[in-house]
């Protein structure tokens, strides 16, 4: 078979073309592998037998996640991405009653709680804005970024609302932060009682003392912020008795935070049976 002289040619140039398709398709692959490789995953899933509202609040510096908040039916998952140097808090929003208007947006606020515990001015995506204490606070510092292990604790110095455990997807011993062994709510102080809206008398939240005195002894500051004046109050000591795997006031000793390497967390509200006095530690 005769090929005209610039048969050759072309041929050449479709080869050279081919081989940069491949390195192009080489090079969109390797970015996706990075992208999916510098992120972690956490997994909300709500055990509670009611539905609550999940808000993620970002330190200063990072992005919003999850929208910065959203509605999780009883027994449902939520997945949500967070960047590899991603910090902040993860925390749950129950009672909530959410008013949709023409004017409704993600950003528009009610001026008014929609939430009887963890409320962000009324928003369903809190975009940014921390909730109001009493709630329990998943706290997360990502450091991927840097080959160091991530790490994260579980917080009642703004108060509870909800028992939450973390683990590590696949499950680790040295990764895990357990339940609580009661319901804190069932034996909050009278004085530390946030009550239901619905007038029923309804524990739905349990102040820290800072919260509810704001006093310099029990909030660790100006002549009490440091560990040696800072110490346990009849209070701090009640939450740690019921979750002792929680910081129960800001100098907690030893400091209950969790280093882990894991890609994946699921965080779990409600993470045992619901009840009076017989919430069993996970």
């Amino acid at each position: 078979m005769f090929l005209p002289p610039h048969c050759p040619s072309k041929m050449k140039q479709l080869q050279q073309i081919g081989v940069l398709v491949s390195f192009i398709f080489y090079i969109q692959l390797h970015l996706l592998g990075v992208a999916l490789g510098n992120q972690v995953t956490f997994y909300v899933h709500n055990k509670c037998p009611f539905p609550i509202w999940p808000a993620t609040a970002s330190n200063t510096g990072h992005p919003i996640i999850a929208d910065g908040g959203f509605y999780l039916p009883s027994g449902s998952t939520q997945r949500i991405i967070a960047p590899w140097d991603w910090s902040g808090r993860i925390w749950a929003r129950t009672g909530c009653n959410f008013h949709p208007t023409p004017t409704t947006s993600k950003n528009r606020t009610n001026w008014q709680p929609a939430c009887e515990t963890g409320d962000c001015d009324g928003r369903l995506q809190c975009n940014g804005l921390i909730g109001t204490p009493p709630a329990t606070l998943v706290e997360i510092t990502l450091q991927g970024y840097k080959a160091s292990p991530n790490y994260y604790d579980v917080s009642l110095v703004d108060g509870y609302n909800l028992p939450v455990a973390v683990m590590s997807k696949p499950i680790s011993s040295k990764c895990s932060i357990g339940g609580c062994v009661r319901n804190l709510n069932d034996c909050c102080p009278p004085e530390l009682q946030v009550l239901s809206r619905d007038g029923s008398g309804r524990v739905v939240a349990c102040k820290s003392a800072c919260t509810a005195f704001n006093n310099d002894a029990f909030c660790c500051r100006n002549e009490y912020g440091t560990p040696a004046k800072c110490r346990p109050s009849v209070y701090s000591r009640l939450f740690k008795d019921v979750c002792p795997s929680y910081y129960s006031y800001a100098f907690d000793s030893p400091p209950p935070l969790v280093k882990c390497d894991a890609k994946e967390y699921v965080v779990t509200f409600c993470p045992a049976s619901w009840g009076s006095d017989e919430l069993q530690e996970m």
